[in-house]
């Protein structure tokens, strides 16, 4: 079936397939779709309004007339008619023309398809564009993060605020007040001039892996991962190292990335549930990002200066560089989360140390680590914490303790594939020997 725009129906299945079709092409093309906006209007309230409209669109046309062939090309063709309905109905058109046009004979010219078409003409990298403007300094960092993963991330006010333990009005005022500064301050959705591309970086990366992240182990949801998302974080991994090949850290990120994205095919059963690190056929680790990892990481080791993310590249090539999980250098990783924790210390580092420890030197000193971070406040509520105590305690024979705390965690978690791991790894431990 035909409809307009001459696009193609994939197929033509009930309502309710189209609505979580819809669902899902958005999760994987929202950012795409903001950025490109953002680079059209300017504005990063405006793009995700504008594309908020090509969405309700797509739930209400889909359902009738089919998902087309290329799903997100319609968000972002529909999206950008609005936002030309809109410039001619705010009286800016003519604003907007010479926003685009070079000069004045091209401003002449334009009209129409004309229009479109430099409408559609890229410079550079959008999504690219959006991190470091999301990143600007007039921005609080909490600002920054919450709008990055609001319009990057595709995550829900409700989800931010469960990650960052902080009530939802907060994460949805943060988000307005970004925007609205951002708006504000006439802050242009561009790169920053080389000179100042530094002082941006840490935010810019960090901002990359947190997207990254929330692909490799989702927040909330029904999935463990969302590969789409790991991939649009190592492609501007990439992009970073190419504009700024000198910074050893950009080069620790990609490394950091593309190991742990290794694991990705080896990480889910077919039926989608997680399989641990430990359990996974390493013989499915993806060797070509395994190579382009540890070639990043040894970018980063000839520059110097080995900062957070090399850190844990470094830590992380422990794993691929052992062919099954008896042949880990976990001295050499525990070692390393040491000097990580001495570089950038935080709860979440010196619990990963403990399960370190508890391989290289035994269940009991890793169990000492973590029972130390039990009143840290800053994990209250982090499901890891008593994932990693059930595991130590499970090790040491506990198996009763072990299980409340696998309860515990499964409790916590916000991802429904998590929390079946976590049920199943508490009923395995009651379970009469």
């Amino acid at each position: 079936m035909r409809y307009s725009g001459g696009v193609t129906s994939a197929y033509s299945d009930s309502p309710a397939d189209s609505h979580r079709a819809v669902e899902a092409v958005w999760r994987i093309e929202a950012a795409r779709v903001i950025a490109g906006l953002a680079r059209m209007v300017g504005d990063v309230g405006l793009a995700e309004e504008l594309a908020q409209d090509a969405l309700v669109a797509a739930l209400e046309e889909w359902p009738r007339k089919g998902v087309p062939d290329n799903p997100g090309g319609w968000l972002m063709v529909t999206a950008k008619h609005r936002a030309l309905d809109q410039f001619r109905r705010r009286d800016t058109y003519e604003r907007k023309l010479q926003e685009v046009g070079r000069d004045l004979e091209l401003r002449e010219r334009l009209s129409g398809d004309d229009l479109d078409a430099a409408l559609d003409d890229h410079i550079g990298d959008d999504l690219l564009r959006l991190v470091f403007t999301v990143c600007h300094p007039v921005l609080p960092a909490e600002g920054r993060i919450a709008l990055a993963l609001r319009t990057l991330g595709g995550l829900t006010t409700e989800e931010i605020a469960r990650a960052f333990l902080v009530p939802e009005p907060t994460v949805g005022q943060r988000i307005s007040r970004a925007k609205r500064t951002l708006t504000d301050k006439k802050v242009p959705i561009e790169l920053p001039p080389p000179q100042e591309l530094p002082a941006r970086l840490a935010s810019v990366l960090e901002i990359v892996y947190l997207i990254f992240n929330e692909g490799y182990a989702a927040t909330a949801g029904d999935d463990w991962v969302r590969p789409s998302l790991c991939q649009e974080a190592m492609r501007l991994g990439r992009v970073l190292a190419g504009l700024m090949p000198d910074e050893p850290e950009v080069h620790g990120l990609s490394a950091l990335m593309e190991i742990q994205a290794s694991r990705i095919p080896a990480r889910t059963a077919p039926d989608g549930s997680p399989i641990l690190l430990l359990d996974q056929d390493r013989s499915r680790w993806d060797r070509l990002l395994v190579r382009r990892g540890l070639a990043a990481l040894g970018r980063a080791e000839a520059l110097g200066r080995m900062g957070p993310y090399a850190l844990q590249a470094a830590i992380a090539a422990c794993h691929a560089r052992a062919l099954t999980p008896e042949d880990t250098d976990w001295a050499r990783m525990a070692a390393l989360y040491r000097l990580l924790a001495h570089v950038a210390p935080s709860p979440v580092v010196e619990l990963n140390r403990a399960v370190a420890v508890g391989m290289a030197d035994g269940p009991e000193r890793g169990l000492e680590i973590a029972d130390a971070l039990v009143a840290e406040r800053h994990l209250r509520g982090y499901a890891q914490l008593p994932a990693v105590r059930g595991d130590l305690l499970a090790r040491l024979g506990r198996d009763e303790e072990a299980a409340a705390e696998f309860g515990r965690a499964a409790g916590l978690t916000r991802n429904a594939r998590e929390r079946e791991l976590f049920l199943a790894r508490a009923a395995a431990l009651r379970q009469p020997s």
